[in-house]
């Protein structure tokens, strides 16, 4: 039997405002975020607001809303670092690498010869993400 959606995860938190995140865009539907614990330059996050674990128990209606806003992010991101790649990912379950109980997709930049950083190898400096934020909103707009 499958676990159920815990709303107590922290994006959940984050969705519901209770926890604070540098938002890059936000509408009915999804929320961007910067990774606090980025892999590389420009490491960020698209939550749909649905609840649901992963994209094993997602509806078809959130996941039709999450590849675009995904899409969206990967090209602003890009342009804002001026990156080589973009490498767009999705854990399903804590076998395949899931950390948080809430579905999520990566956005993270890459740099030709740039090892990416391990995940959750530490936190982001504020400052740091708050700047790349301003550089990815920059490119939305």
């Amino acid at each position: 039997m499958a676990a159920e959606y815990d709303p107590t995860n922290i994006f959940g938190k984050i969705l519901r405002g209770e926890i604070p995140s540098h938002k890059l865009f936000e509408n009915d539907d999804v929320l961007a975020i910067m990774d606090v614990m980025p892999q590389s330059k420009g490491h960020c996050l698209v939550l749909p607001k649905a609840p649901s674990r992963n994209l094993l128990d997602a509806s078809d209606a959130a996941l039709a809303k999450l590849l675009p806003a995904a899409a969206r992010l990967a090209r602003a991101a890009k342009a804002a670092f001026d990156a080589d790649g973009v490498f767009v990912c999705q854990f399903n379950e804590a076998p395949a690498g899931q950390t948080v109980f809430h579905l999520h997709v990566h956005v993270i930049p890459r740099y030709e010869g740039v090892d990416l950083v391990r995940h959750g190898a530490g936190m982001a400096d504020n400052a740091v993400l708050a700047e790349q934020a301003e550089a990815i909103r920059a490119q939305l707009s």
